[in-house]
């Protein structure tokens, strides 16, 4: 919390203790949704017991904002305590979008609540809106757009607007369309206010149209709006039909949902949707145990390659002492790599076709950067350690072999997990390492064998 927002709240705990609710209301009224929604989560935990009476101080239109900016567990607690006229008012204040994100959060008995009190139209659109796929741009979409005739002239258009405008998500893009419902264009209202007001909407609307499906995955739908820098999207049916929008503010919601999971892959982890300080111990480790227990099994490959060349570190103990830095070189350098390229694929930087070039040029940077490191091992091994040069020798062209080929497979890996339908991110972080560092030790056992004559 900055130091701006620490004051908001210390006022709010100090008019709420001196129960001056008079003026707590016009504090609340003047501040911003975002804030209060912040103050309410950070009261939910120092003074739990305030925070429904905050919230019921809230006038009805600015209740429904801040609502949907809550996190679900403080939503769900709001709707414990509320009556039923309460709740349908926020309902009815929510925007489309942010009350099917509220619905699909909530327990069945709260859905039926909910459901209860709406218009049975818009039941059946909530309906419809839940049995999209999860994260389908059906999910996202919202149904308050504006939409015209492209026979309206641009005053009836305006007037249209300014009718209607109230109670839609944006109004900043208009969507042309026939009687059929089929898109035929789109028209921005910057168009509208500079164009002549006899002149009609088909002849100034764009036609080259850049619009998603209902079944498209959100993750595409994001991509999208970063490659064409769109505020808005339109979503169609399989008729071509337009059936809603996508909005900016959904997508950076998409976006830091998507980074989550990715960030939750690289780090050997389960994803989920609960936040760290409101997840449970046990569910926290049935998120970390899967993980855990497929790298721990696969770690004993490097116990058993250790074992088989038992005779080569009996003969030469110092090899023993190199082993851990040969496996977190390599295993960090393989990271590096694998890093990098996911995000490449994950920015559309780097397509399955790119392979054999983002091969040569791990190959061409692996080998400045092994020659660099096992140049000053060697120097290491002389100086500080002390040890006889064809030992030196054995761990830095180790060490630089290794490097070559934990870059090439970091580099590698993730785009055949692309090929292969797998999210690249699991191709990070403790797979990679635990991969690279059974690598790293056959080679050096190889290479000691060979260079030192120990059988």
């Amino acid at each position: 919390m900055n130091e701006e927002m620490k004051i908001f709240f210390d006022e709010i705990l100090q008019l709420l203790e001196e129960k001056r609710f008079t003026r707590l209301r016009e504090l609340l009224a003047e501040a911003k949704p975002v804030d209060i929604a912040e103050a309410i989560e950070e009261m939910e935990e120092e003074e739990p017991q305030n925070t429904i009476l905050l919230f019921r101080l809230l006038p009805k239109d600015l209740a429904a904002d801040v609502f949907s900016h809550l996190s679900v567990s403080d939503q769900k607690n709001i709707v414990n305590v509320l009556h039923e006229h309460q709740l349908k008012q926020i309902v009815e204040e929510l925007n489309f979008d942010d009350k099917i994100d509220f619905l699909e959060e909530m327990p069945a008995n709260v859905v039926k609540r909910i459901l209860l009190n709406v218009t049975e139209e818009e039941r059946k659109l909530i309906n419809q809106f839940l049995n999209y796929p999860e994260d389908s741009a059906g999910s996202l979409m919202t149904i308050e757009y504006i939409d015209l005739k492209k026979e309206m002239t641009v005053a009836e258009a305006l007037q249209y607007i300014k009718n209607t405008g109230v109670d839609k998500e944006t109004i900043y893009t208009s969507y042309v369309l026939n009687e059929t419902r089929k898109l035929e264009g789109i028209v921005s209202l910057r168009k509208l206010v500079l164009a002549e007001p006899e002149m009609t909407v088909g002849s100034i609307m764009d036609e080259d149209l850049l619009y998603t499906t209902t079944l498209d995955d959100q993750e595409e739908v994001a991509d999208l709006f970063k490659k064409y820098d769109l505020m808005t999207i339109p979503v169609v049916d399989q008729e071509s039909r337009l059936v809603g929008i996508i909005t900016i503010d959904d997508i950076v919601d998409v976006i830091e949902q998507e980074n989550t999971e990715d960030f939750e892959k690289m780090a050997a982890l389960l994803p989920g949707e609960e936040e760290y300080l409101d997840a449970g111990i046990f569910n926290m480790a049935k998120k970390r145990l899967p993980w855990l227990l497929i790298l721990m099994i696969s770690a004993t490959f490097t116990g058993s390659i250790i074992s088989r060349f038992e005779d080569v570190l009996q003969a030469v103990v110092v090899l023993a002492a190199a082993i851990p830095m040969l496996m977190d070189t390599a295993g960090n350098a393989g990271n590096q790599s694998s890093t990098l390229v996911i995000r490449g694929i994950a920015l559309g930087e780097i397509e399955m076709g790119d392979y054999l070039t983002v091969l040569w040029k791990e190959f061409r940077i692996s080998i400045v950067v092994g020659v660099m490191l096992a140049v000053v091992n060697l120097a290491r091994m002389l100086i500080m350690v002390k040890t006889s040069w064809l030992i030196a020798i054995t761990v830095s062209f180790t060490l630089a072999i290794t490097v070559v080929l934990a870059k090439i497979f970091g580099g590698l890996m993730p785009i055949i997990a692309k090929k292969l339908k797998v999210d690249p991110a699991i191709m990070a972080g403790p797979l990679i390492t635990t991969i690279v560092d059974a690598m790293a030790l056959i080679v050096y056992f190889r290479i000691a064998t060979l260079i030192l004559g120990i059988h």
